[in-house]
């Protein structure tokens, strides 16, 4: 059973990591100019900061913390990051 529950933290550790890449990405997609043409620079970082400005990970990973005031580990810490996120 404990290695069950280990082998699901891992998978989740790595799969809360690649949703906030796809969503990265996603912002990349729409960081273009009224033009049409890719943005480049601190107009590309300033459009991705204001398209991920809802998908705040390090907010909710800082809230994933016990009653006790301890950071929370494995599933409980992922558990508590896709409820903050807006997961169900």
């Amino acid at each position: 059973m404990k290695k069950i529950i280990i082998a699901l933290s891992i998978a989740l550790s790595f799969a809360v990591p690649t949703y906030v890449f796809a969503d990265q990405a996603a912002c990349e997609a729409k960081a273009v100019s009224k033009d049409g043409k890719p943005l480049y620079g601190a107009a590309k970082d300033a459009s991705i900061k204001k398209c991920m400005g809802d998908a705040k990970p390090n907010d909710c990973e800082a809230k994933a913390v016990s009653k006790d005031g301890k950071p929370l580990y494995g599933a409980a810490k992922d558990a508590s990051i896709k409820k903050c996120m807006g997961g169900k």
